[in-house]
């Protein structure tokens, strides 16, 4: 079979073609990307960034997961602050949304506790907020009928109450059982994953109300993207600037709301009244292409001053703390195996049938 489908690479050679515009570059560009150089902040400030990483392990009869978090504060200083666990999550369709959504919860506390704990005057993420916002609610299991009958504002307010205590890990889990949330046959472990998925994503959403009281200190930083609005080309915009242009500099700056569509079991009217300020930016001639968000409506000079402040700490283009942080949080296969050889966790995958 490998032999045919190397005949079949070598047949298709080069069929992945650049692309060839369908107008002349030069004129999309004009007034939406701008070179200029990028200069540092001299103002005092300190700065933080955080990222989260999960992994997992199937099994026969479970999964074992591992997440986790990391915000690194600079304020002369390194500081590091974390939180994370280990869990074992039956086979649901939707395990990868809900490691996301535990990944983000400890995301979330880690840079809720570098702004209020340590004061931090910037607070960098990696990735969109308004891109969370935009998916807030979850896609891959219904909400059971016992949860929805109980999302009224007592368990937000009992929600509210655990987690202005609990600074660490996931509290949905307590709540959940508890107020007896949940009441099915031991054997229906799915149906306690939906549970646990829609629970989380009510804590998820509390605590990005909380962080977005600071919003004046959040910056969102993303490498990728798949918005195409700026150019409305066949291609993203990041990729596009990433193509076809090389100097340092920015684009336009645009202004953008969360979809009036987009559903929210608490704080609707809090977030859809949200306005991001969303551009582009190269740091350093011939490096990546950044998309910066911030949830809120920035002057010109207010983007300038917060593009000046990312650069004072980056390098080769990229904000040196959020890429010490991704390089720190990741769970690599290697530590998995180390996780479950600590944790006694032993048992056959069926992979062992593949090499009789």
């Amino acid at each position: 079979m490998l032999n045919s489908l190397y005949e079949k690479a070598i047949a298709k050679r080069g069929f992945i073609r650049e692309v060839a515009p369908e107008k002349d570059i030069d004129s999309q560009l004009e007034y939406k990307w701008f070179e200029r150089p990028i200069g540092e902040s001299t103002k005092e400030f300190s700065i933080a960034a955080g990222d989260g990483s999960f992994n997992k392990k199937k099994f026969l009869t479970t999964n074992f997961c591992a997440v986790g978090a990391e915000s690194i504060i600079y304020d002369g200083e390194i500081k590091k602050i974390d939180d994370s666990d280990i869990f074992d999550i039956s086979h649901v369709t939707f395990l990868d949304e809900l490691l996301s959504t535990y990944m983000a919860i400890y995301e979330l506390k880690c840079g809720l506790r570098a702004i209020k704990e340590y004061g931090a005057d910037y607070y960098m993420f990696d990735g969109s907020i308004l891109g969370d916002l935009q998916n807030a609610f979850p896609r891959g299991a219904k909400l059971p009928i016992k949860l929805k009958d109980n999302l009224d504002d007592s368990l937000l307010a009992e929600f509210e109450r655990r987690l202005s205590v609990r600074k660490y890990g996931l509290v949905f889990p307590e709540l959940r059982d508890s107020l007896k949330l949940m009441e099915l046959p031991k054997e229906d472990v799915n149906k306690t994953e939906e549970y646990n998925l829609h629970l989380a994503a009510v804590e998820k959403i509390i605590l990005l109300k909380e962080i977005l009281q600071f919003r004046k200190r959040i910056i969102s930083i993303s490498k990728t993207s798949s918005d195409n609005e700026l150019f409305n080309w066949n291609i993203p915009d990041i990729a596009f600037l990433d193509k076809f242009t090389k100097k340092q500099g920015m684009t336009i700056i645009k202004y953008r709301n969360v979809h009036e569509n987009a559903p929210f079991q608490y704080f609707n009217d809090f977030f859809k009244s949200l306005t991001f300020t969303v551009f582009y930016v190269r740091l350093q001639d011939n490096k990546n292409v950044l998309k910066v968000e911030l949830p809120y409506k920035a002057t010109k000079e207010e983007v300038f001053e917060i593009i000046r402040k990312i650069n004072v700490l980056s390098v080769q283009g990229y904000p040196y703390l959020l890429n010490k942080a991704h390089n720190d949080v990741v769970i690599t296969g290697g530590n998995m195996k180390e996780l479950m050889k600590i944790a006694k966790i032993y048992e056959t995958t069926n992979r062992e049938v593949m090499s009789w």
